[in-house]
């Protein structure tokens, strides 16, 4: 019977000759330390996935990225500005990308209730309004390549799939996207567009939202893996937070949003505190301990009188130090400011600017009745336009008080509300028509240019506020009761079309089908010209146009004979781009097809608007002030490539 019980483990001796070699020493350690790193051997042969999970990038530039916590209109892109102009002001090239979240291409068709005014680039791109807060404050001419939306980064890589470029692979968020988005940062942080050709030093990027929001989950993973793409301090994130007061400064909301970024592998460097009150030393020092960050690198950014004081609390509290630790910056070469470049830089540029802002809040009043159609949609719906108007009262040393009228309103004559606004526009200092589309409140804009035209009261019309007062001439000077245009007349119902759809524009499709973009407007007689005095007596001005109607030359010369000036032109002759009344008729009447808002600065106001509310402040005086821009010489008004 066999044995059941287990076989134990028995020791066997082996004869030495059947015991293996020994192992080799370890080869000593190289005293060189190239040696020991590999440096100027051969790498080995990248993964094929590699260029999808870690793109190559620009390892010259430097980021800033700026991203939103608690709650949304914290005022991330007045930070964003205001830290990029402080950088500019050192003599760092400086550019600036705005990430949206949301899946529009771009922001062409979203309504100005919901999402504010749509900002026009040079290059005719539709952006979101904080591309004009970058160009305003950072002296920049962008294009359409600095705000990135889901949708259109989306869009991109769809189509790279259908013609194949993936090679089968399964397209998806990690990789693809994420990748997708660190090539556009890194392409567009190379362009220059300060008007010089030298590669921007540092790209300012806003993150649109707040972190925690599903839709900016790529943006931010894809933000973290460019981070490590990068050398050491090549990139610094700072996060905008909301510090409420609520029997004392409250930490919390703070905390959390610090530790929901966190959460997704990101580390803010700084983190931009938003109170009504300076932040109190004892909350800095909490939101430092529960937060992993150093006490001086949370900074305060309170309310102040204006927003252009905000630069110089930013460095107040030593914001650029911060950012040249970080960032390593005293190893970039600055640049000299161009000869001829007058515009704000230093931060004493800054401060001097904030207290002509002060001072002018507390002068005489020029009160302009804006008679809008998106009243509603608060500040945000014509933000360009209220900067625009605000320069130029600080340039004028008044103190911009704004009557906004719903356009609407002018169009009933026998309620209270049409007398009400009938009366605003009477007492105002001047009359002020924006831009819009579609028929609601277009016969109270009507309305409104030509009561400014009976009244003698200053007058300027941007884009359908031009239209709208070649509609108003027609129909009291020139007889034409149904004078309109083609855009308010989808019946044809009308024999008067005096404003008329662009050949050249399909009705096919909506979105960037239109004028878009700078174009050149000629004066046809800039000696005589009002809207050439105002630029200094220049023959020909480049300015942004958004427009898919324009005037009929049929009407014309007929419009002529009875007193209109088209003064400015397109270059083919055919467009009409201002009209005017002469000053011998009218103390100040001026309308334009374009845009000028888009191109005012903080010190430099738009020529139409500044010429607007100096007439606006002083009637009798518009002829010295006509002369005294002449006199100034041709002003092509701001541009970068002046410089």
């Amino acid at each position: 019977m066999a044995d059941a019980r287990p076989n134990k483990l028995r020791r066997v001796e082996s004869a030495a000759s059947d015991m293996p070699p020994p192992l080799p020493p370890s080869p000593a350690l190289p005293d060189d330390l190239d040696e020991l790193l590999g440096v100027g051997a051969t790498p080995p042969p990248p993964s094929p996935a590699t260029a999808a999970f870690k793109p190559q990038v620009e390892k010259a530039t430097k980021y800033v990225v700026v991203s939103g916590g608690v709650c949304s209109s914290l005022g991330k892109g007045v930070a964003t500005s205001s830290m990029g102009a402080l950088l500019r002001g050192h003599g760092y090239r400086v550019t600036a990308i705005k990430l949206d979240p949301y899946i529009n291409v771009d922001a062409g068709l979203m309504s100005p209730y919901e999402h504010g005014e749509v900002y026009v680039l040079d290059d005719g791109g539709e952006t979101d309004l904080d591309l004009g807060n970058y160009e305003r404050m950072m002296f920049l001419s962008l294009g359409r390549g600095n705000n990135l939306t889901t949708g259109k980064i989306y869009d991109h890589v769809i189509k790279k799939e259908r013609r194949g470029e993936y090679l089968g692979k399964t397209v998806q968020v990690v990789p693809h996207i994420t990748g997708a988005i660190i090539e556009w940062i890194d392409s567009v942080a190379q362009n220059a567009t300060d008007g010089t050709s030298q590669r921007p030093q540092i790209c300012m990027i806003e993150l649109g939202g707040t972190i925690g929001d599903i839709e900016s989950m790529p943006f931010i993973e894809a933000l973290r893996q460019l981070k490590f793409s990068l050398p050491e301090n090549s990139l610094a994130w700072c996060h905008c937070s909301y510090i409420p007061n609520m029997s004392g400064q409250k930490t919390k909301p703070t905390q959390h949003s610090v530790k929901t970024l966190l959460g997704l592998g990101v580390q803010p460097d700084i983190v931009i505190c938003r109170s009504p009150e300076p932040l109190e030393e004892g909350t800095r020092k909490k939101i430092a301990n529960q937060c992993n960050i150093k006490a001086n690198h949370i900074l305060s950014a309170h309310d102040v009188n204006n927003l252009f004081h905000v630069p110089g609390l930013l460095a107040e509290q030593r914001v650029i130090t911060l950012f040249n630790n970080l960032l390593d910056l005293d190893l970039q070469t600055k640049t000299p400011t161009p000869v001829g470049d007058t515009s704000i830089r230093t931060l004493a540029d800054w401060n001097r600017f904030a207290k002509q802002v002060d001072q002018a809040a507390v002068a005489t009043p020029v009160v302009i009745a804006f008679v809008g159609k998106y009243n509603k949609g608060g500040d945000d719906a014509y933000q360009s336009v209220i900067a625009a108007l605000h320069h130029a009262a600080v340039a004028a040393k008044r103190k911009l008080k704004l009557d906004w009228i719903d356009a609407t309103h002018l169009e009933r004559p026998d309620s209270e509300e049409f007398r009400d606004a009938e009366a605003r526009l009477k007492a105002a200092d001047g009359i002020f028509v924006p831009g819009g589309f579609g028929d609601r409140g277009v016969e109270g804009k009507a309305r409104a240019a030509g009561l400014a035209r009976d009244w003698k009261k200053p007058y300027l019309g941007v884009c359908l506020g031009m239209q709208v007062a070649v509609i108003a001439f027609a129909r009291d000077v020139l007889g034409l009761p149904g004078a309109t245009s083609e855009e308010f007349d989808k019946d044809q119902k009308s024999k008067d079309h005096v404003i008329m759809y662009m050949p050249e524009i399909s009705k096919d499709t909506m979105g960037a089908n239109m004028r878009l973009g700078s174009r050149w407007v000629e004066f046809c007689k800039p000696s005589e010209s009002l809207g050439a005095a105002l630029y200094g007596g220049a023959s020909r001005i480049m300015e942004r146009h958004r427009h898919r109607y324009e005037f009929n030359v049929a009407y014309k010369e007929r419009m002529e004979a009875k007193g209109l000036i088209f003064s400015g032109q397109d270059e083919s002759k055919a467009r009409m781009d201002v009209v005017e009344l002469p000053i011998s008729e009218h103390p100040f009447y001026l309308a334009v097809q374009f845009h000028p808002e888009y191109k005012s600065r903080p010190g430099m106001p738009s020529p139409p608007f500044f010429g607007f509310v100096a007439a606006a402040s002083n009637p009798g005086g518009v002829k010295e002030m006509l002369a005294e821009c002449r006199a100034a010489g041709t002003n092509q008004h701001w541009s970068p490539s002046l410089f």
